[in-house]
């Protein structure tokens, strides 16, 4: 990511030895605007989540790709930031989602999204006997059919929720929907995942 790390490497530290903090990415992205060197502070205090989240996605290799992209998209649209939002990262994964999709789409991985995430290992399954770990085994492969079958937009909505951890309002901002949009669209995934779920094992 040659522009990012350009970028990083001129960073502003979020506090200076002998100056006052960075403030919020708000301010940080508003100084941007008439000193490019400080969007490096949003970078340094986002990329790292934003790394995860992509990795969690569509795997390491592609992930530092997408940080590169969520990064430089960012900062050529800095000047449309919502200044009124203290926090960018609803801003960073509403940017994220796009160029994930798009990742998504250009290699014919849709059907595949969670590919990536490793099978829980044994010894992170809470099982002392095989019938459970069977079960566990099975609850695994149902949520990853359930997941995989849900629309783009329900899917990107459950992921922010479930892996990138945004509270509803940050859902909402993200994706640039309402707040009831978001609380709708997961009581229907909730509805489709009891549905999917055999009994005895939900209740194991």
């Amino acid at each position: 990511m040659p522009a990012v790390a350009k970028l990083r490497s001129h960073r502003v530290p979020p506090q200076a030895a002998d100056g006052p903090p960075a403030g919020t990415d708000a301010e940080v992205i508003a100084g941007s605007l008439e000193e490019p060197e400080r969007f490096a502070v949003i970078f340094d205090r986002h990329a790292d989540e934003i790394h995860r989240y992509a990795a969690r996605r569509l795997g390491q290799q592609p992930a530092a790709d997408v940080v590169s992209e969520v990064f430089l998209a960012a900062f050529r649209n800095r000047g449309r930031y919502e200044l009124s939002r203290a926090d960018a990262r609803p801003w960073l994964y509403g940017i994220a989602t796009k160029v994930i999709s798009q990742h998504l789409r250009a290699e014919g991985r849709r059907a595949h999204l969670l590919a990536a995430v490793a099978a829980a290992s044994p010894a992170a399954v809470a099982a002392d006997d095989i019938g459970d770990r069977i079960a566990a085994q099975r609850l695994h492969q149902v949520l990853r059919g359930v997941l995989a079958g849900l629309s783009p937009a329900d899917r990107e909505l459950v992921l922010l929720v479930a892996w990138a951890e945004l509270p509803y309002e940050q859902v909402a901002q993200a994706l640039q929907i309402p707040i009831g949009t978001v609380r709708s669209r997961l009581h229907r995934v909730r509805a489709k995942i009891r549905r999917a779920i055999d009994p005895a094992d939900a209740a194991r």
